[in-house]
């Protein structure tokens, strides 16, 4: 089957229907008025809209394919102050260079309705997403329209809802739910499972059997490197203090020898000088036992010459 999203590169010519008077329209088209309770759809609807972004326009690269979020889809042509504004919508073959200026979604002039639109449940907004919408996105020809509820069910009934436009009317998109929890359903316009996983939105491709990267997992892997990286360089750190400590352990063990060998060296020298010492000592009591007998000598010669002078 061929899907939107293979064949999104024919895009259709935009018919502009002249100059729109923004000053008559009793909105702002920049501006949507968040409901009291937006805080509960903000984060998945930011990541969803990633998602699509990165996958489909290569962050609005591809001029032939238009995604928005809270913007403004006009769908009677009689007052462009009948509008929509879908939490995320997905148009592929329009020229997105030619809509964007118009600060409004009109589909006669872009040639066609969105492919795909996606609302995000909250309290506030549950009962008009499952009620009044439905006919809308039907009327206008969207293909495909999917309700996802990150609270599991409590405002759609089922966390995750899928419909596809067949002869004009709505018809349920079979939902499986994988072993790990997952629960998903084939969108042909994107060629993709849309998935809820435990209330998140997640894009699963068959042919890759991979989900697509989300935000938590691209930041997840990106502080699995950093730490990667710091445990590697705590490990050079480490290694290097213990070459340091290491090559100090020899120069100590190199200095004690050192210190050692003097020692032994002072403690030769030390008693090379006494064995000096008691040579001179030695020396000196032979010089003094050698000028006794030397004086001995002279006392007994002078002596005996006494004795002959006087006999």
């Amino acid at each position: 089957m061929t899907t939107a999203a293979q064949t999104a590169r024919k895009m259709l010519p935009y018919q502009e229907g002249g100059p729109i008077d923004y000053a008559s329209l009793d909105f702002d088209p920049d501006r949507r008025e968040p409901p009291p309770d937006d805080m509960l759809q903000k984060l998945e609807i930011a990541e969803l809209f990633g998602l699509l972004c990165a996958r489909y326009t290569d962050f609005n690269q591809r001029p032939d394919v238009f995604v928005d979020y809270e913007s403004f889809i006009c769908y009677d042509p009689s007052s462009l102050n009948i509008k929509v504004s879908p939490d995320i919508y997905l148009a592929f073959g329009v020229d997105t260079r030619a809509i964007r200026p118009r600060r409004l979604y009109i589909p006669w002039e872009a040639g066609k309705a969105p492919d795909l639109v996606i609302e995000i449940a909250s309290e506030s907004t549950a009962r008009e997403d499952l009620l009044r919408k439905p006919a809308i996105y039907a009327a206008i020809g969207s293909v495909e329209f999917w309700l996802l509820d990150p609270s599991g069910g409590r405002y759609y009934g089922q966390a995750l809802i899928g419909l596809r436009l067949v002869n004009g009317e709505y018809q349920p998109i079979e939902l499986t739910t994988e072993p790990d929890g997952i629960l998903k359903g084939y969108s042909e316009v994107l060629g993709l499972y849309l998935c809820c996983d435990d209330g998140w939105p997640r894009l699963y491709d068959p042919a890759t059997g991979l989900y697509d990267e989300n935000w938590r997992e691209v930041w997840a892997a990106r502080e699995a490197e950093r730490a990667g990286r710091q445990n590697a360089e705590r490990e050079r750190d480490d290694a290097r203090a213990l070459h340091l400590l290491t090559g100090m352990e020899r120069d100590e063990e190199r200095i004690g020898r050192r210190d050692a060998e003097a020692a032994r060296a002072a403690a030769r020298t030390e008693r090379d000088t006494e064995r000096i010492g008691r040579q001179d000592a030695e020396a000196e009591l032979d010089a003094e036992r050698a000028g006794r007998r030397d004086a001995e000598a002279e006392i007994a010669r002078l002596q005996a010459r006494l004795r002959q002078l006087e006999s």
